[in-house]
């Protein structure tokens, strides 16, 4: 799994990172110093690295700087300054996006995603992994179809989203007000009751017995989790 370095001088907002990075399975590491994250950094064995551009010492402008002169790998701004001038001198030293605090945790989650996807395809580590096939499941990212025992079913975009999802995090476990942040997200006007309308639905298309379901399992008190 990829190892993530954070770069960031506030430890609560680096933990928040750390945490919802931890969940999807990376490795992560933090350092709140700029000078010994730059060193970290260039040590080579980190696939990623969040950084914030007001640190103590050396700004993240020069470590994004010093950055580019030895490494290639997905470097992501993360900083509260709005200025679009710091936004076009940070991705002209060379960083790969821009993410503005406060951040959803789901969109800093789906551009880390995003650009060591992009990364691993541009470098050959890794090609594109557009099938997914869990028990009886198969779904398909590209064509956006799904079968059940080689029988295709038809679900609507949110319904597919959040069975991708699950699929992708078999075994982990997610509460209501998780799943309605990463599936909804900034657009996102309703309530977390949402999740459960929608878990419903998919029980009813995906499962032989939506009442007693094989895939998509509540853990009571919890939430839910696909099972393999």
């Amino acid at each position: 799994m990829s190892r993530i370095l954070v770069i960031e001088d506030d430890r609560d907002i680096a933990e928040i990172e750390r945490d919802y990075l931890e969940i999807e399975g990376y490795t992560v590491e933090i350092e709140q110093n700029g000078e010994e994250g730059l060193k970290k950094a260039l040590s080579g064995s980190y696939d990623l690295i969040l950084l914030d551009l007001m640190l103590p010492g050396i700004d993240g402008f020069q470590i994004c700087r010093k950055l580019r002169e030895k490494l290639e790998i997905p470097i992501i701004m993360v900083t509260a300054r709005r200025e679009d001038i710091d936004k076009i001198r940070g991705l002209g030293l060379g960083a790969d996006d821009y993410v503005e605090k406060p951040f959803s945790p789901g969109v800093l989650i789906a551009r880390v995603k995003s650009h060591l996807s992009r990364y691993k395809r541009l470098t050959g580590a890794e090609g594109p992994k557009s099938e997914i096939c869990l028990g009886g499941i198969k779904l398909n990212t590209e064509t956006h179809r799904v079968y059940v025992d080689d029988v295709e079913i038809e679900l609507k975009n949110k319904e597919f989203e959040l069975l991708l999802f699950l699929m992708i995090n078999v075994d982990i476990v997610f509460n209501r007000e998780q799943l309605y942040e990463r599936i909804w997200g900034l657009e996102a006007m309703g309530d977390n009751a949402t999740v459960v309308v929608h878990i419903n639905r998919l029980r009813e298309k995906i499962e032989k017995d939506p009442s007693s379901p094989r895939y998509i399992e509540t853990v009571w008190g919890a939430g839910y989790r696909f099972k393999a």
